[in-house]
């Protein structure tokens, strides 16, 4: 096998960032655009010494799961790594990828998740959910003005005239604003030159509220024109106050040559700085809804889900495993603007917020007067630091040791619930450990990255918590992106049952039957991209106290060198045992 060579492929599985996985010739191949079930001629693009990279030549039989895209722009744009994929095989994918994270990171047996594992959450519409939108401004090979998004992995403008993902608002928006453009001689931005007036298009969309903000981030201090009469930024107004629901206008100054889209200064040039909208609160788990809702005030800066129909959903399981009865203080970590901490607040007797962003904090505090919400209150800084920090002054002042704090002094100090969502990283250490020393009844953890998430389960289940429920959300349709709410509850030391117990009944090799070494090899393989041989497992499980016979694998005489097995290959197959729940 050498680069370029095309052979037939069939795909038998899909990768973490949905590239299609198929095997040939004794090595795993990952290829993009190619779906399970598909039967394809690939063209080798890169190899390495156990696995290697294809693209898609032909797709000679198209998987039963294969269905025709809305948007014919879904490849060269990126952003839709699965749109060709069935709905409901997305969701079959998104639930495995959280299921298989938990069990290959965090540790958890097979068993249990699917004991502990609620129904994935899908959306009633997997189109037209996106109320953000940031769209980069550039010029396209004949120098036209082109809005649009990056194609995978660079920084190359794919003009998208309509998002499928998002509002049909947007496009009307963006036709204006390049017209303007044009007529007023306003530059787009260039990387490489750093020069250039407008680099993105802002706009969000309120689903409830119909309210329309458009912020544009310009490399400069105001919108200047270079030609045609009259004010750039009244011009620019005129036009787009003309939209129904058209809210906030507005421009933010970034001069930074970073990739970071946002500045920090914010100029309102028409309309208000926010635009508002409600998250209504949902039954669970039929998510039929109650009547109620948080209203919040969203800026150009605003963490806000961007799918306001299953955050309703994502929003509401979280309140749900909370078990709040009206008497629980609760902690929310990485508060953004409030939206779970006010959610919260509606069952709880107080919920304190914490967020690194003052904007969002200052936000928060508005929306919870908004909203006439007073058991809310919130801090600035990052979570690793307020919390610990809160919680060494709480002990001091309260002359609290650590073995007496789980008793309960005072109320933020002992929290009944947690509940974090934390960014892509997951929760620091030390956020972790504060967590466990202030040892609430109950964790409820809502993540956006399952591998950080199982990583900080298997921290928090290892001491002193178990896993309850855990159930994926489709926040972000036909992409690889899936959202998961995680109930965590304390393990009482009277939850235990008395069992008699005959020894002589046990098998003692059944861990052994769970995985052939074959398939831990595949595992392995598939995985990690290395060959293991049997010697090397059978190390492996001896070390990790299996039972393979007593002397499988063994040397033939006393005096022969054995090869041991490499630290990483060993960390592959524990992690293939781990897997297959053999230890």
């Amino acid at each position: 096998m050498k680069k370029n060579d095309i052979f037939e492929l069939e795909i038998t599985d899909m990768g973490t960032d949905g590239e299609g996985i198929g095997h040939y010739d004794g090595m795993t191949f990952f290829v993009k655009d190619a779906l399970i079930g598909d039967v394809i001629t690939a063209r080798a693009t890169k190899l390495k010494k156990n696995y290697g990279y294809a693209r898609v030549e032909e797709i000679k039989t198209p998987s039963t799961f294969r269905v025709e895209p809305q948007c014919e722009l879904h490849k060269r744009c990126g952003g839709c790594q699965i749109q060709a994929l069935s709905y409901e095989k997305q969701l079959e994918f998104k639930n495995n990828k959280v299921r298989n994270n938990l069990m290959r990171i965090g540790g958890f047996s097979e068993a249990k998740l699917d004991s502990k594992m609620q129904p994935p959450v899908g959306a009633d519409n997997p189109y037209r959910y996106r109320n953000k939108a940031q769209f980069p401004v550039g010029y396209d090979r004949d120098g036209n003005i082109v809005t649009g998004f990056y194609a995978s992995r660079s920084h190359n403008i794919i003009p998208v005239e309509d998002c499928r993902l998002g509002v049909p608002q947007n496009k009307e928006i963006l036709d204006i604003i390049k017209e303007w453009m044009n007529e007023c001689g306003i530059t787009p931005y260039d990387e490489n030159t750093h020069k250039g007036l407008v680099r993105h298009v802002l706009i969000r969309y309120g689903f409830t509220s119909k309210q329309i903000m458009v912020c544009l981030v310009i490399n400069g201090d105001s919108l200047e024109a270079k030609r045609r009469a009259g004010n750039a930024a009244d011009i620019l107004c005129e036009r787009l106050s003309k939209i129904d629901g058209m809210t906030s206008i507005s421009y933010n100054i970034n001069k930074e040559n970073t990739n970071v889209i946002l500045g920090k200064k914010t100029v309102c040039i028409w309309g208000r700085p926010y635009i508002e909208d409600t998250i209504h609160l949902l039954s669970y788990p039929d998510f039929t809804p109650q009547g109620t809702g948080i209203t919040y005030q969203i800026s150009p800066q605003s963490f806000y889900q961007v799918n306001p129909k299953q955050t309703e959903k994502l929003y509401s399981t979280a309140l749900a495993f909370a078990g709040l009865t009206g008497n629980e203080n609760v902690w929310d970590l990485y508060c953004g603007i409030g939206t779970i901490s006010l959610f919260l607040s509606q069952k709880a007797k107080q919920v304190y917020g914490v967020e690194i962003v003052p904007q969002a904090i200052e936000d928060a505090k508005n929306n919870a007067k908004l909203n006439g919400i007073t058991n809310a209150q919130f801090f600035v800084g990052k979570a690793e630091d307020v919390l610990p920090q809160f919680y060494e002054n709480a002990k001091k002042k309260e002359n609290i040791t650590d073995d007496t704090a789980s008793t309960g002094h005072t109320d933020m100090l002992r929290p009944d619930v947690i509940v974090v969502d934390p960014p892509r990283k997951g929760c620091d250490e030390k956020c972790l450990d504060t967590m466990l020393a202030m040892s609430p009844e109950r964790i409820v953890y809502v993540s956006c990255d399952s591998a950080t998430l199982a990583r900080d389960l298997k921290i928090l289940c290892e001491e002193k918590y178990e896993l309850m429920k855990w159930q994926a959300f489709d926040q972000f349709s036909h992409t690889t992106h899936v959202e998961t709410v995680v109930l965590l509850s304390q393990q009482k030391p009277d939850d235990t049952i008395e069992i008699d117990l005959d020894l002589d009944e046990l098998d003692a090799t059944s861990a052994e039957l769970k995985a052939t070494y074959q398939e831990i090899k595949d595992y392995v393989l598939k995985e990690f991209g290395l060959k293991v041989s049997s010697l090397y497992i059978s190390q492996v499980k001896r070390k990790c106290g299996i039972e393979v016979g007593e002397n499988y694998n063994l040397p033939k005489s006393e005096n022969a060198r054995v090869p041991q097995c490499p630290k990483e290959k060993e960390d592959a197959i524990k992690a293939a045992l781990k897997y297959f729940a053999m230890i």
